[in-house]
C-alpha cells in the first residue's frame, strides 16, 4: 500500500493527526481521568481510604495538604476535568484536523501542555514541601508528561498551517476556525 501524503503537513514526514498518533494519548487521558477521579473521590470524602502501595501514609499526606485544597475544588478533581478535556479533544476530528480544525488541535495542545506542567510542579512539591510521596499522583504525572510530545507536534503542525495561511493573505481567524473562504486550500 502506498503512503498517502495528502494529510502530511509540508516539511513533515508524517501526519501528527493520525489515529495511531492520537489514540495512545486518548487512552492515557482516560487512564489519567480514572486515577484523578479516584483521588478526587477521596479528597471529597466519598471514600475513606486511598490505595498507597509504596509510601505508607504519603498519599493521605499529599491529598490532604493545603496545596491540594488551594482552590474551591480539590486538585485531583481539576486533574480529572483536564484529562476528560484531553480525551474529548483527542477524538474530535479526522486525520486532517491540523489543517481543517486548528481550533480543536490548539485546545488539545493547551489542555495537555499545562496539565503536564502542573503535574511536574505537584510532584516536585511532594518531597520538598511535605516529605511524602503519593503513588497514584506520580502515576498521573507520568501520564501527563507522556502525553505532551505527541500532542505538541500536532499543535505545531496547526500553528505552522495558520502561519502559512496568514502569509498567503487568508484570514487567520477564519483559518483558525476551519472556515477558509479567501483561500480554499492552504497547504
Amino acid at each position: 500500500m502506498q503512503k498517502t501524503t495528502e494529510h502530511i503537513p509540508p516539511g513533515w514526514d508524517y501526519n501528527p493527526a493520525t489515529w495511531s498518533q492520537r489514540i495512545p494519548i486518548v487512552v492515557l487521558a482516560l487512564i489519567g481521568f480514572g486515577i484523578a477521579t479516584y483521588l478526587s473521590l477521596y479528597q471529597l470524602d466519598y471514600i475513606d481510604t486511598v490505595w498507597e502501595p509504596f509510601f505508607g501514609d504519603g498519599s493521605v499526606t499529599i491529598l490532604n495538604s493545603k496545596i491540594s485544597h488551594v482552590l474551591p475544588i480539590p486538585d485531583a478533581a481539576l486533574g480529572a476535568f483536564g484529562y476528560l478535556v484531553d480525551a474529548v479533544a483527542g477524538v474530535i476530528g479526522g486525520t486532517a484536523r491540523w489543517r481543517k480544525m486548528p481550533w480543536i488541535v490548539i485546545v488539545f495542545g493547551l489542555a495537555v501542555g499545562p496539565l503536564g506542567f502542573v503535574s511536574v510542579m505537584l510532584v516536585v512539591f511532594q518531597p520538598v514541601l511535605f516529605s511524602a510521596w503519593c503513588s497514584l499522583c506520580l502515576a498521573s504525572a507520568i501520564i501527563s508528561i507522556a502525553m505532551i510530545g505527541p500532542a505538541m507536534d500536532e499543535m505545531l503542525a496547526s500553528l505552522q498551517y495558520i502561519q502559512r495561511a496568514k502569509k498567503s493573505g487568508a484570514s487567520t481567524w477564519k483559518v483558525f476556525w476551519g472556515i477558509r473562504t479567501e483561500v480554499e486550500k492552504v497547504k
